[in-house]
């Protein structure tokens, strides 16, 4: 008999599973991937543009170095608390902060496969095109790298809970806090020095919520109608113990957690660059309104009555005679386009926009000949040499190949 009821209640907790999940499905439960949330963006927005051109920054790790387990009661687990891919999350935050006007993100996470995929174009160019092979355009060094990483996972920092139950019905609510904890730090590649530092916590909660009931009642009359009659349980000899609990335990995400920890960091990294005076924000222009005063005008309390006057005016027929003046065109001479080749006054660097505060891509020698490909504003012209080399430089630097 005992393998019997052992039997049915195992058979039907399996129903009762396949059951729910079915109608999960059914309802359109299932949930379908969507971009995380940064919960950052407001504070991103808001963030003012840096004084200067982009920041070009690495991150060549961004390490778990808590050393925490996943807390799983009577069980040795080997997952790790957080993440141990947190550096994707500094990345994204780096490149999103300011509306992405404040740095240029280079890799440095996976060097070895960029550096390989590099040498094969450039064997591969060597082999079917020669010496006549283009080279690959010089990789972008950082100025600044961005070090770090979670320092800190500490659980059960804080729980508690509170329940009540009166007539045998009551609910219970418990909760946990959780402390997650990362540091960020910028070093300057240039003399080695740590630039800004910042340590940044943010509390991660759970919460479990449930209601019990606990009664006595007789087999023979409705369980819904004893359960909720308003006393303390039937006190028949046949009496029964009616048992019910319903609950709903919710865990803030730790990974989300980290990652909203991270961007919080990259934001303190900048305003405490400012502080410093690492870097300095974009000062936009104030517009001062000045008021205008007006003099008081007097006005006139009398009224006067004026009576309506008609007046009757003549018209007389009006010829004109219009004189034509001779107009005079004066043709303006349009700018000579710049085409052709040009040659380069003394040795100069040329730039990869057009502006000298943007990088410098090559540095051409005295009386290099170059080619002119585009036209700018404020002087600039766009050139390449004889090797496909090109960028921009300012006209008054060229002069004319004479033949």
């Amino acid at each position: 008999m005992k393998k019997i009821v052992i039997i049915f209640s195992t058979v039907l907790l399996m129903s009762g599973c396949a059951i729910t999940q079915k109608t999960g499905q059914l309802a359109g439960i299932e949930h379908e991937p969507k971009l995380a949330e940064n919960k950052m963006q407001k504070e991103f927005d808001l963030l003012p543009p840096p004084a200067g051109p982009k920041l070009s920054v690495a991150v060549y790790q961004f390490a778990d170095k808590t050393g925490q387990r996943k807390p799983t009661p009577g069980v040795a687990s080997f997952s790790t608390a957080v993440t141990q891919g947190a550096e994707v999350f500094l990345i994204k935050a780096l490149q999103d902060v300011g509306q992405g006007r404040w740095f240029d993100v280079v890799e440095r996470g996976n060097i070895d496969a960029l550096t390989k995929e590099r040498l094969i174009i450039k064997q591969m160019r060597e082999a079917y095109e020669g010496k006549d092979a283009k080279p690959l355009m010089p990789m972008q060094f950082a100025g600044i790298i961005m070090e770090g990483g979670i320092i800190g996972y500490d659980t059960g920092l804080e729980s508690g809970g509170a329940a009540y139950k009166f007539l045998g019905v009551g609910p219970q609510t418990q909760y946990s806090k959780d402390i997650v904890t990362v540091s960020l730090r910028a070093i300057s590649v240039n003399t080695g020095k740590i630039l800004a530092a910042v340590t940044v916590t943010k509390i991660i909660y759970s919460t479990a919520d449930s209601v019990a009931i606990l009664k006595s009642i007789d087999p023979g009359g409705g369980i819904l109608q004893q359960v909720f009659n308003g006393n303390t349980g039937s006190t028949s000899a046949t009496a029964g113990i009616f048992e019910f609990e319903s609950g709903l335990t919710i865990n803030e995400p730790a990974t989300l957690a980290v990652k909203t920890t991270v961007e919080a960091a990259v934001v303190e990294m900048i305003k405490e660059g400012e502080r410093k005076g690492v870097w300095d924000y974009r000062k936009l222009p104030v517009v001062v309104m000045t008021p205008t005063l007006t003099q008081p005008v007097a006005v006139d309390t009398e009224v006067k009555k004026e009576e309506p006057k008609i007046e009757v005016k003549k018209e007389e027929p009006k010829i004109e005679v219009k004189k034509e003046e001779p107009k005079i065109e004066v043709k303006k001479e349009e700018p000579k386009e710049l085409v052709g080749q040009r040659r380069l006054k003394e040795a100069e660097f040329i730039y990869r926009e057009s502006n000298d505060k943007s990088q410098k891509t090559w540095q051409f020698k005295k009386g290099t000949v170059v080619e002119i490909k585009q036209a700018g504003s404020e002087g600039w012209i766009k050139v390449s040499d004889n090797q496909s080399r090109g960028g921009w430089i300012l006209v008054e630097k060229l002069e004319e190949v004479k033949q």
